[in-house]
């Protein structure tokens, strides 16, 4: 599992390294580099809770990345990796550390966490997980951000929850202990 950590963290750097030549480093605290970061660290120290946070926001990651960056913008190598290769790494080591039913709070909090980050590190103009300004596209929707971030975080909450009952209906931590114990 500790080698499987080596992938994540080549896509975050890979992803670094583009952001770095077209100096917007500020993009590196989205979610879904960050969670591979979190990823690797999670793997690194076979901490199941970290591997399960990070995995979870693959789902979200991805989804949001295919409609506000592949529709927009086209397929990059580097965000692909750090998308696809994300997930698909995320789903091998919950096929192995399984998922339990509260590791969604634990996502939550995270994204708490680095949403109150980029709105404190990273410039207003990159918008960083949506932590300066509403999304563009989303004005006329929203007569505030505080209403917008409300909104966003109130769907966020939904969408961890489910991409978690979603892990835990296909890799139950709890059945893994009674297949051992049965073996």
């Amino acid at each position: 599992m500790r080698l499987l950590g080596l992938l994540p963290l080549i896509f975050f750097l890979a992803q670094a390294v583009h952001y770095w030549r077209i100096n917007q480093l500020g993009h590196m605290l989205w979610m879904c580099n960050v969670g591979n970061l979190l990823l690797a660290m999670g793997l690194f120290v076979e901490k199941p809770l970290v591997i399960r946070l990070s995995a979870i926001w693959m789902i979200p990651g991805l989804i949001v990345w295919f409609v506000y960056v592949v529709l927009a913008w086209g397929v990059f190598l580097t965000s692909t990796l750090a998308h696809v290769g994300g997930l698909i790494v995320a789903l091998i080591a919950l096929s192995k550390v399984r998922m339990d039913r509260t590791a969604w709070r634990w996502a939550f909090g995270w994204y708490l966490a680095i949403q109150l980050l980029s709105r404190f590190v990273t410039p207003r103009e990159l918008n960083v997980n949506l932590a300066h300004a509403i999304q563009p596209g989303w004005e006329r929707t929203f007569e505030s951000y505080g209403m917008f971030w409300l909104t966003l975080t109130l769907i966020t909450v939904v969408v961890l929850w489910l991409s978690a009952l979603l892990f835990w209906s296909i890799w139950p931590a709890g059945l893994q202990r009674l297949d051992h114990a049965a073996g």
